[in-house]
């Protein structure tokens, strides 16, 4: 498997997904408020694969952001699903939950995006 290969994304993707969501997976429904409820090592590790991805050149800068921004909206919606598979009611409305996901997806991701960014400007090796 080459750096070219689009199986990176989609293995960046699914660690973006279990590191955000897995210790927002594991609160307690009172605990679960957005945004609060995400910060810390899940978002950090948004970021970090984002800047991976970039700097290895695994991509284009605009599909790489979009795929791992929504590991974020993603992995909220996984904890809406689960919740209503117990009967458990969030503490928000499910909409504005995943719309607050987004935005902190997309502004980890973005921070991420920028610094691997600058690691690919000094490398030869820029994807196609």
């Amino acid at each position: 498997m080459t750096r070219d290969s689009k199986a990176w994304r989609w293995i960046g993707f699914l660690i973006a997904l279990v590191g955000v969501g897995f210790p927002y997976w594991q609160l307690a429904p009172e605990d679960a408020g957005l945004p609060r409820a995400l910060y810390g090592p899940g978002l950090v590790a948004v970021g970090v694969i984002a800047m991976l991805l970039r700097a290895f050149g695994a991509g284009r800068f605009f599909t790489l952001w979009l795929l791992i921004a929504l590991a974020v909206p993603i992995a909220v919606l996984v904890r809406l699903a689960l919740d209503a598979s117990r009967g458990v009611d969030g503490p928000g409305l499910a909409v504005a939950d995943v719309v607050v996901g987004l935005g902190l997806g997309l502004g980890s991701a973005l921070i991420g995006m920028l610094v691997g960014s600058l690691f690919l400007l000094r490398s030869s090796r820029r994807p196609k």
